[in-house]
Order: structure tokens, then sequence, then C-alpha cells
């Protein structure tokens, strides 16, 4: 039975192998760059398929490959295949204290069994390996964050171009290197960017499209998105809210596609005419999320004019709190949440019933920032449980850290814990110390600080007092 891959957005194995100070080597297996990998795992049992979750490095010194197991070509095939049915991508192999030299029978299995092996040298530990592995994923993660937050942005500064349904089918286009298509509720074609496929793929396309739009004539409600593969190209695509349909086709299909197609289809759906019966309020709800998303192009400044704007993000404490007033027309609700602008010579005050978070006065094109600094600020207000917090631009050490502040080996290490939500094992591996030192300087903190970091809302205040230091 196949297993499943990890969540997580995985690193090449190529980008292991490349790191100089691990001087890794592959010697069995298939090419590197097309292997993901998506952890490390120490295990020196003959069977370690009960303890892989699938898409690890396994990682062994061949304790159990001595006279009494794996002393045939066989035994090494049978490790081989269970490796390989628990999920694990490559297996690495430490060639010391145990082995001076990778075992041949080893190389021969991997290699029968398309496994990649890596000869691990002998001054390597695997606990440097496994956080290289950790490093390369937050590598990995924050460049995909980062590309799916600038096509967002993207997104949202084309929908207020001139021909913004035009506009935000091209930035969708390039940003996903391939062809978009928004077809209306009777299935024609709206507007189209990017190459259009070859007559096949193009037919397929046409097919999804159809799949997802919403009619009122079909018995059963219509699929959220559907995807195919016509060759080499990747297809899928999304019901517009209201009617009418998005198709994507692109020839590789990276994590971040879906939620860019997404923030597209949002876009769309505005634009083309799905919500222009909405109230005023609705609209002005849309504009507020295009300012705060737009791109520093003058789209804002345009749309505002001259002046210096605040952020506002108002967090209502019960289902029966109201809404707060916040004396401005430019309002967005969603739930709990409420994000406004505000002039900024215009005072905030605390409301009854809400948490408020407030940024620095900017300019126009600088909202977006304004927008993460008032969500920092409403953050922190809900953690020390204010009413009412401005954005902090001074460096001031806060007041909860000053117990810790002298000892700089208990700061790294709550940060690191609390970064990894409370686990014991990636602390360690993370600082490369054993894990009860980590419960040792945690519990250490905890008394420092008088506090229980078992309780959620302390461990917030600290994170965030922790990322202002």
């Amino acid at each position: 039975m196949p297993v499943p891959a990890p969540p997580t957005s995985g690193v090449p194995l190529a980008a292991l192998l490349a790191r100089a100070d691990l001087g890794l080597r592959q010697i069995a297996g298939p090419d590197a760059a097309d292997v993901l990998v998506h952890g490390a795992h120490t295990s020196e049992l003959p069977d370690p398929r009960p303890y892989l979750l699938g898409g690890e490095l396994l990682l062994t010194a061949g304790v159990q490959a001595g006279e009494d197991a794996f002393d045939s070509s066989t035994s090494f095939d049978t490790y081989a295949a269970r490796v390989v049915a628990g999920g694990a991508v490559a297996l690495g192999f430490g060639v010391a204290p145990v082995h001076d030299t990778v075992p041949p029978g080893l190389v021969a299995a991997c290699d029968a069994h398309g496994l990649p092996l890596v000869e691990v040298p002998p001054d390597i530990t695997f606990s440097g390996i496994a956080r290289a592995v950790w490093e390369l994923m937050a590598q990995a993660r924050h460049a995909e964050l980062r590309r799916v937050t600038e096509a967002q942005q993207a997104l949202a500064s084309a929908a207020a171009r001139p021909d913004p349904v035009r506009a935000v089918l091209g930035r969708l286009a390039q940003r996903t290197g391939g062809y978009a298509v928004a077809v209306t509720a009777d299935g024609a074609e709206l507007e189209s960017a990017g190459p259009r496929p070859p007559g096949r793929a193009a037919a397929a396309l046409s097919a999804l499209t159809d799949v997802v739009r919403p009619r009122t004539s079909r018995l059963l409600p219509a699929p959220a998105s559907a995807a195919d593969t016509v060759g080499e190209l990747h297809l899928s695509a999304y019901a517009l809210s209201g009617g009418g349909a998005l198709g994507l086709a692109s020839p590789s299909r990276a994590s971040g596609d879906h939620t860019i197609a997404g923030a597209a289809v949002v876009l769309l759906s505005l634009l083309a005419g799905a919500h222009r019966s909405a109230d005023d309020t609705q609209r002005t709800a849309a504009l507020v999320g295009l300012l705060l998303g737009a791109e520093r192009d003058g789209t804002a400044a345009g749309l505002l004019g001259p002046g210096r704007w605040k952020v506002v993000h108002a967090w209502a404490n019960g289902a029966s709190s109201p809404a707060p007033d916040l004396a401005t027309p430019l309002v967005a609700t969603d739930g709990s949440l409420t994000r406004a602008l505000v002039p900024a010579d215009q005072d905030i005050s605390p409301c009854e019933g809400c948490a408020l978070g407030v940024s620095a006065a900017v300019s126009p094109g600088d909202l977006p920032l304004a927008d993460a600094q008032a969500a920092s600020a409403l953050a922190r207000a809900r953690a020390t449980r204010s009413p009412l917090a401005h954005h902090r631009p001074d460096g001031a050490a806060p007041p909860a850290l000053a117990p810790l502040l002298p000892h700089p080996a208990l700061l790294e290490t709550l940060r690191t814990w609390l970064s990894v939500h409370g686990s014991w094992e990636n602390t360690a591996v993370t600082l490369d110390i054993h894990r009860n030192t980590v419960r040792q300087r945690v519990a250490r903190c905890a008394d420092l600080l008088n506090a229980d970091l078992n309780d959620p809302d302390v461990r917030m205040e600290l994170w965030f007092a922790l990322r202002h230091l």
C-alpha cells in the first residue's frame, strides 16, 4: 500500500547533497534531483516501517548489518524493500563507527529497489543532517509563502486597473506560467490570457469548467473545483460565485498554485458581475481588501489621494459584542474581525467588548505594511488582555522578558521551543543539545518568569514579546 506524501513542502535530496558542510555522497539509486525529502529519521531496527511516516531520509549506522543479520544479498534486499515500503525516500548510511565502508550488498539492493543510498562521512552527525533538512524545508516554506503573497498582491493590484478581468487573468497566467480563462454563467469565454493549450487539452479544460460552472438546471450542486492532466499539462477549474468558472492550464503544478488561484477566484467573482448587486457594505469591504493588499505601484495612492493613514484591526470578544464604531466609511468585517482605514490624525479610543490593534501612520503605498503592523498589535492586545495596542517601532525589550535578559541561552531556548510548538525533540535538534537540557532550561524560564508555560495565552504573549525583542 503506497504511503501518502506528507502535507509539508519537501526539499530535493540534491539540495542536501550540495551542502559542502555535510560532505554527503550518493552511491546508489535514482537521480537525487527527482527525490523530495520531507524529514530525517534515525533507526537501527531491521524493520523500521512502524516508525516511518513517509517521505523521510532514513539514517542508519548499520548496527544490524553484522554477522548475525544482513549477512547475504537476500537480507539486504529484504531490508531495502522494507525501507521503501515504509515510505522512506532515501537511505543515509554512516560509515562509522560500525562500518568502514558501505556494504556492497546494500548498494546492490538499493539499486534494485530504486532507493537512493547516501554515504555519510565519519565526522558528520545524524543530528546535523536532520538540522540541515529542517533548515532547507524552512527556506522552501518561506520562499513559497513569499511567492504566494507576492502573487496575491499582484492580483489585487490588477483588479484596480481599467480592464480588471483581463488584467487579473494576465497576472494569474504569468504567476502560474500557463493559460487562464474565465467563462460566463452560460459557458461563453469572457476573457483569457497566456498561451492557449492544444486541441485535446483545450477540450478537456472546457469540460472541467463546465463541470464546476454553477447552473440552476443541475439537480446536484456543482463541485467547487476539478482537476485533470492531459499530456504534460496540468488542468484545473474553479467555480466563480454566482456563475461562471475559472480554468487554468500549466506545465507544472506548484504547492502554492491552488492558493493563488483561490485569490483570483475571489477577485473574478467580484469583477465578473457576481456581486454587482451587493450592497455598499460588501463593495466597501472589497475595496478595503484591495487597498490593504495592493502592490506599491501607486494603486492605493490613486484611490485614496494624498495624505497618511492608519490601519485598525478590531476583534469582537463575544458573539453579542457590537461592531466597533471607528468613525470611517472604509471598513471591512469578516466574522469577529474588522479592518478599517482611518486618517492618521484621527484618535483611536478603546471600544467596549473589543480588542484593538493600531498601526503606525503610513502613506497609501505602505498600507500592506500597516495592515501587518495592526495585525501584530491586535495579537499583542489579545494576548495581554488589553483593550488597545499600538504598533511599537522602538526596540526596547518588553517587560515580560526582563528576568531572562541576563541569560541569552535561556532566551534562545525559549524562542526555539515556542517556535516548534513546545516540541522537546525538535528544539534539541535545532539547538544541537540534549532533550533533558531543553527541559531544564524551559523549566528555569518558567521559574524566572513566574509563569505557566502550558497556558496558551502565556505562550502567545511571550512569543510576541520575543518577536518584538
